[in-house]
């Protein structure tokens, strides 16, 4: 069963919508409020690209949240309860944020562009309004919008071939998550080493909207001699890598340490930060469920599931899958989702209820990242 999407002015478009009806693109999701692609029609082409070549997508969705002003390092302390230490210009860091209850609301990257501003680069949630309502409540001096700047990623093996022919070889020596202002054919933007897959790859962050089409298209002519192709954030490929998808794979009672994050929690900081007292805790009480794989049984099944599926162990009710697909280099389906922390040992048999014709299947609880074959 197939559904359309309509396409009008409620959601915004990013700067490069035009380019990537262009290329073919056939079906979109809504994030952040605004159009996101998802497919460009043929699935094996497009997890081919990341996995051996190199891919150009679209992900202007990942809106940036900027902090600007004397207190915009104190609020960024105070919104996450990583401890940052020193902050350097030019050097991102990934930073859970949780509400007063302990529980995930994002996960973006913390971006400090000089000292007295920083970027939230964020997931599908509404981080400014929530920003701004905790900045007003603490009377800090800095002001929080959302700036005219829109990633186009280059994600794959190739990538870094692509991003040294358009910038030089500077690039090769980013660090992960690293970032420079530069530009390209005097179009402003800053080329960040990121991007969410495990095959590497840079992000270019447009800082100038009106000219989305320019930059598509020289990333485009860059790519044709190492056969670059759109695509979008690859669905089967992150759950091969076992990355987390704020969101899908969360729930509103999810908190960091369910999803691996609990290394970037920090209750050992002198200073206050937002949900501090919810998760000290959550991390005495222990750890009520854990994020696993599911090694899926069964013959292949087509990527996405529309809804979280129920996870049983006998009759009882332990978890879900969030997402589940069909795994070329596992050689088996495979799945990802939260389930009981009693349940979560590598080897553990579950059975999960579908919503195909498929019925229940078995499943085998595994490490994340899975074992590629």
């Amino acid at each position: 069963m197939s559904f359309g999407i309509a396409i009008g002015a409620r959601v915004r478009k990013s700067p490069y919508f035009d380019k990537t009806i262009e290329d073919g693109v056939s079906a979109f999701s809504v994030y952040n409020h605004m159009y996101m692609p998802t497919s460009y029609g043929d699935a094996a082409a497009e997890y081919d690209r990341l996995i051996n070549g190199v891919a150009m997508w679209d992900v202007a969705v990942e809106r940036q949240v900027s902090l600007k002003g004397s207190d915009a390092e104190k609020l960024a302390r105070y919104l996450t309860p990583r401890e940052l230490g020193a902050l350097n210009i030019g050097q991102g860091r990934y930073v859970p944020l949780c509400d007063h209850r302990g529980t995930l609301i994002n996960d973006p990257v913390l971006l400090p562009l000089s000292e007295d501003e920083c970027w939230l680069s964020i997931a599908d949630s509404d981080v400014m309004l929530f920003a701004r309502a905790i900045a007003a409540e603490r009377g800090y001096n800095v002001s929080i919008h959302e700036p005219d700047v829109s990633p186009l990623a280059i994600q794959g093996p190739k990538a870094v071939e692509v991003v040294a022919d358009l910038f030089g070889d500077w690039i090769r020596g980013l660090k992960y998550f690293g970032y420079r202002e530069t530009t390209l054919n005097g179009i402003p933007l800053h080329v960040a080493r990121s991007g969410w897959s495990k095959q590497g790859g840079y992000e270019l962050y447009l800082t100038d909207g009106s000219r989305g089409g320019e930059l598509w298209d020289l990333v485009k002519e860059a790519g044709k001699p190492y056969d670059i192709g759109p695509g979008t954030p690859n669905y089967i490929e992150r759950l091969e890598s076992g990355l987390v998808s704020y969101g899908a794979d969360t729930d509103d009672f999810t908190n960091p340490y369910e999803i691996g994050l609990g290394k970037f929690v920090s209750l050992s900081r002198e200073d206050d930060f937002i949900g501090k007292k919810a998760l000290t805790q959550i991390h005495a009480d222990g750890i009520k469920r854990q994020f696993v794989g599911y090694k899926i049984e069964g013959e292949p099944l087509s990527a996405g599931n529309q809804h979280k599926l129920p996870v049983k162990n006998n009759e009882s009710h332990v978890g879900f899958v969030s997402a589940s697909g069909w795994s070329p280099r596992v050689k088996s389906n495979i799945g990802v989702g939260l389930i009981e922390a009693a349940f979560s040992e590598p080897g553990t048999k579950v059975t999960i209820q579908t919503d195909t014709s498929d019925g229940d299947l078995t499943a085998t609880i595994s490490k994340l990242p899975f074992d590629i074959a």
